[in-house]
This record gives structure tokens, C-alpha cells and sequence, in this order.
């Protein structure tokens, strides 16, 4: 009979350890290295934690971890170029925000900055930068692109407390009829080189046989030079076992 009327006692007295427990709990919060606490009082930022274990007021007070260190982030970015060839790239991105202006990012832009500031600004740079330059220079002049695009960028995300640590064009992407126009282009520049060597090659055997009959009709015989000439013309390139009928090559004696 003593026991059923304890029963409500040690019942409200489980409730209440276990309140106690939750609130004890919940009056500490821990922030990893590399990262700050923003603690918020019933929706209104009141301060910032460093790393380390801290205290706060359970159930009025919350916490949103701020990462500060380096963070990477990858875009797939899409333009046009200054002479409106259609231009894709990924673009890939080092960053980290300024610990102490961490209350300012989550007051004036949230825990979501990457999605609101950070994508978009990567886009407007890519934009922006590859309509300054035609296609050919953006491959041509690869690291101007590059340095333009992070000065852009890292302007624009300095307002908002993010420190751009480094930046990199990883690729460049263009639509099949302009790819097929460069290899047509190197194409034909490779057969203007082969017949400009090929002309170049045609009019120093024309010297050399002109030059050989200018000695001819001078002397009014044959020349060792005139012979030597004769022979480079007929050789086919392979040195012969024995030497005695070629006269345009020498053994030494010694």
C-alpha cells in the first residue's frame, strides 16, 4: 500500500530527473577548431564563441557553428566570350570567413552564405571576365583570364567578409563547330609549314645545280665540286660497305 501511494512521487521525480539532466546538457556547446559560435537568444544574435567548450542558457539559447577555416567549393559556370562564342568551365574556388565579422555574415546573410553570395559571385565573375577576351584568348591567354576573374572575385566577396585564398579555371569548354574550326585551322597551318619547307628545300637544290653549272661552263670541265654535287643528288642516304665509288664521303686516316 506504501509503495502504490510512492509511485506518483518517484514518477514526478524520474520527470524531473530527466529535465534536469536536458537542461544540464544543454547549457554547453562545443565548437570545433577552425570554427566560431554564433549564439543566438530567442532568435537575436547576442555573441560569439571561440573553440572550446562553452557555456549558454538551455532552451532560450542556440548556437550556429561558423566554419573559419580554408573551404573549397567547385561551380560549373557557363558565359560567352567577346566574340559570343558559347563558353562552359568549372571553376573551382578556395575561401574562408573572416572569424571576426562572423556575427555580420550571419545577421546580414545567414549559415547559408556559400549559396547566397558565393555561387552567385563565382558566376557573375566567369561572366564578366570571358566577355573581355575572344575564344581563341581564353586559351591563349589563359593566366590574364585567371587574374582577371580573381581580382573580380575576390572584390566582390571582400564586402561580404569572405577572403578568397585562391582561385582556378580547372577547363574550358567549347561548342563542337568552334573545336572543329580550330582543327581545321592547325590543319591548314601545318600544310603552309610543310610547303613553305618543301619551296625552301626546292630552291636550295635549284642553287646547288645552278651554281654546280655556272663551274661546269666556267672550267669547261668536271669539277670534283660538280662531281661531289652529282653524287649527293643520286644518294639514297645508306652509307655503302665500301667507299672507294662514292667521292663525297672522306675516312678519316687517323
Amino acid at each position: 500500500m506504501e509503495l502504490q501511494n510512492n509511485v506518483p512521487k518517484l514518477v514526478v521525480a524520474g520527470v524531473l530527473f530527466v529535465l534536469v539532466l536536458i537542461l544540464f546538457l544543454t547549457s554547453f556547446a562545443i565548437v570545433r577548431a577552425g570554427s566560431v559560435g554564433v549564439i543566438t537568444r530567442l532568435g537575436a544574435v547576442n555573441r560569439v564563441v571561440n573553440p572550446g567548450l562553452n557555456l549558454k542558457f538551455p532552451i532560450v539559447e542556440g548556437i550556429t557553428i561558423m566554419e573559419t577555416r580554408t573551404q573549397k567549393d567547385q561551380v560549373d559556370a557557363q558565359a560567352a566570350s567577346k566574340d559570343l562564342q558559347e563558353v562552359k568551365s568549372t571553376i573551382a574556388l578556395n575561401y574562408h570567413l573572416r572569424a571576426e565579422k562572423a556575427v555580420e555574415v550571419y545577421q546580414n546573410i545567414g549559415p547559408e552564405y556559400k549559396f547566397r553570395i558565393i555561387d552567385p559571385a563565382i558566376q557573375e565573375a566567369f561572366k564578366a571576365t570571358t566577355a573581355k577576351f575572344t575564344a581563341a584568348e581564353l586559351i591563349t591567354k589563359r593566366e590574364a583570364v585567371k587574374k582577371e576573374a580573381f581580382e573580380h572575385l575576390k572584390d566582390r566577396l571582400n564586402r561580404f567578409n569572405v577572403i578568397v585564398d585562391d582561385f582556378n579555371i580547372v577547363n574550358f569548354q567549347f561548342s563542337d563547330d568552334f573545336n572543329h574550326a580550330i582543327e581545321q585551322k592547325q590543319v591548314a597551318q601545318q600544310n603552309l609549314e610543310r610547303a613553305k619547307i618543301e619551296a625552301e628545300t626546292a630552291i636550295t637544290q635549284a642553287q646547288g645545280q645552278a651554281d654546280a653549272q655556272l663551274i661546269l661552263r666556267n672550267n669547261g670541265s668536271l669539277t670534283p665540286e660538280y662531281l661531289q654535287f652529282l653524287a649527293v643528288q643520286k644518294w639514297d642516304g645508306k652509307l655503302p660497305n665500301a667507299t672507294s665509288g662514292t667521292p663525297f664521303i672522306q675516312i678519316p686516316t687517323r
